[in-house]
Parts: structure tokens; C-alpha cells; sequence
């Protein structure tokens, strides 16, 4: 089984269904991309900031050196970090990433914030995470435009198919495509039922942006990482609601979570590292939820974001 695709504006050919690498330890990392793509997976979406990279591309490589895929079967996404976003640092790091990762191109190539932070050598310490001494955050000077069109050279250098965005807010994807010679691919938001966000839905479907939805488990996540906001939030596998549609589809209320995006034209990034949950995460997208169910899971939303700088102790309150 494999995931149907969706068209990028690039003209690329993504995948509906992807494998998420945030919080993949190194230990398994190798291990768990591997065993994805034997059950199906071919795209994995990692980052800079997961500091698995190498691990990933670890898998990919046995993966293909034992038949199972090649490199073109594959769409493997990354992120530029916040600390990177000077453009002098842009094709430098991407050139990094992809030596971690083993390839020579990225298929999607994500701008991970829309936020500039001071610029740490890789050699000194890598991933830099949101400080700029292991203390404190010092913001960088670079303006989106900046960064965005030394990603769009990307593009031109054969580095990257597509270049997309990640958590921006409406004001800020009408403000890029002002100047975009190239238009972002994708944009990737928290999304679940907790936190709809249908307005920049809507915006981004008006100007043929591909939504990707992460955290679409919405605080589960998040409980790994005793968040207090999300302890404190009702799991949405145990939402009545959720659990009752589940029921009558005969299907788990993760895969209902991952239908209710896919129907929508949503792309999802789910992972697991247990084998009966990988092949269930990916079948999402071969039956139908009724329009009144997708309405009713619609219904839950609270405005409720849990990836929000903030949250971390990190003043940056980019979703003020």
C-alpha cells in the first residue's frame, strides 16, 4: 500500500500520507524509515532541528540499496532553521543537510519558521535549536524576502523541487506572495480538530498551496514533552465524537483524525514505530467519512495551538 499523490504548483507529484520525523530518536531513526518504506511510505519529512537527519538518510540508503525503492519513488522533505536564514547561509546549509541526509537533491525544501535568529556555526554546535549561545535567543537581522529568495536559488541550483512554508500566519503568506518568484509549494500548520485554522485553509487553497497538517493528533504529541497546556487538554482519541465515528467506520480514532484532513485535500505526517499502527496511518485515504461527520469533527475546534514558542519558554510569540 502506498498513499495517493497531490500536484504541487511546482508540478511536482507529493504524497497525501507521509512518515513525520520529529521526536524520532537516533537510536531507532535508521531502523523506523527503513521498516516505513517497507510498508508503503515514500515520503519523510524531517528538519534540521530534528538532529536525525543523518539516521534518516541512513535508512533511505539501505532502503534502495536492497531494492526496495529507488531515490526517484521517494519525496523526502527538510527545513532551514531560524538561525540559518541570512542568505549567505542558505545554500551552505542545505548543502549540509543534504550530505547528512546522503542525496543530492530535496524534493521539498521548508522554510521551518518565519523567524530570523543570530547565525551559529554548524561547527560549533548543530542542531542550534532557538539559542544562540545554549542560553539565550538573540534574533537574527534577515527579513523573510531575504531568506526567500535565496531559496528560491535553491530551486535554480537543482537543490530543491519545491520550497514551501511552515507555521505562518495568513498576513505573512500574503505578504511573500508579493515578491515570490516562486510561489511556496506547500504551507505546513498545526492542524487538528482542537485547531482548525480555516481561514488560512481557505487562503491557501485560493492561491493552490498544499496544506500539510502536523501534530494531527492534536495535544497527544505534546504530552511527551509534559507540556502543562496539553496535560491538561482532553486526548482527541478520547473524544466521544471521534470515537463514535470511529466505531461505525471500523477504524481506529487516529485513522478518523488522518481521514478527516486527507478528505479535505489536507496532507498529514503522522509516525509510529510499531508496525500494526504504520500500516493503519496509512490507510486513510481509500474510504469516506460523511459530510456531516467531517462538519461534526470540524465543530471541535477551540482555537487551541500547542506549538507556539512560547510554550517552550522561548519569547517568540510569532502566533500573537
Amino acid at each position: 500500500m502506498t498513499s495517493p499523490t497531490v500536484k504541487l504548483n511546482s508540478g511536482h507529484q507529493m504524497p497525501l500520507v507521509g512518515f513525520g520525523l520529529w521526536k524520532v530518536t537516533n537510536e531507532t531513526c535508521a531502523d523506523q524509515v527503513y521498516n516505513a518504506i517497507k510498508t508503503g511510505y515514500r515520503l519523510f519529512d524531517g528538519a534540521c532541528d530534528y538532529g536525525n537527519e543523518q539516521e534518516a538518510g541512513q535508512g533511505v540508503a539501505r532502503a534502495i540499496k536492497e531494492g526496495l525503492v529507488k531515490r526517484s519513488d521517494l519525496f523526502l522533505v527538510s527545513k532551514l532553521w531560524n538561525s540559518f536564514h541570512d542568505a549567505p547561509h542558505v545554500e551552505p546549509i542545505c548543502r549540509k543537510q543534504l550530505s547528512d541526509w546522503g542525496i543530492d537533491y530535496l524534493d521539498l525544501y521548508i522554510m521551518h519558521f518565519p523567524i530570523s535568529l543570530k547565525y551559529v556555526d554548524p561547527k560549533d554546535r548543530y542542531p542550534p535549536g532557538f539559542t544562540y549561545d545554549g542560553k539565550n535567543v538573540v534574533p537574527g537581522k534577515a527579513s523573510i524576502q531575504e531568506t526567500w529568495q535565496a531559496m528560491e536559488k535553491l530551486v535554480d541550483a537543482g537543490l530543491a523541487k519545491s520550497i514551501g512554508i511552515s507555521n505562518f500566519a495568513a498576513v505573512l503568506v500574503m505578504d511573500l506572495l508579493r515578491y515570490a518568484k516562486i510561489k511556496p509549494a506547500t504551507l505546513q500548520i498545526e492542524h487538528h480538530p482542537y485547531l482548525t485554522q480555516e481561514g488560512l485553509l481557505d487562503l491557501a487553497k485560493s492561491e493552490d498551496i498544499v496544506v500539510t497538517a502536523y501534530s494531527s493528533f492534536g495535544p497527544q504529541s505534546y504530552n511527551e514533552l509534559e507540556m502543562k497546556k496539553a496535560q491538561s487538554t482532553a486526548l482527541l482519541f478520547d473524544n466521544p465524537t471521534i470515537k463514535k465515528v470511529a466505531e461505525k467506520h471500523g477504524k481506529t480514532p487516529a485513522q478518523v483524525l488522518l481521514r478527516w484532513a486527507t478528505q479535505r485535500g489536507i496532507a498529514v505526517i503522522p509516525k509510529s514505530n510499531n508496525q500494526g499502527r504504520l500500516k493503519q496511518n496509512l490507510d486513510v485515504t481509500g474510504w469516506d467519512l460523511e459530510k456531516g461527520e467531517l462538519e461534526e469533527i470540524s465543530g471541535l475546534n477551540q482555537n487551541l495551538r500547542f506549538n507556539d514558542p512560547p510554550s517552550y519558554g522561548v519569547p517568540l510569540p510569532i502566533f500573537a
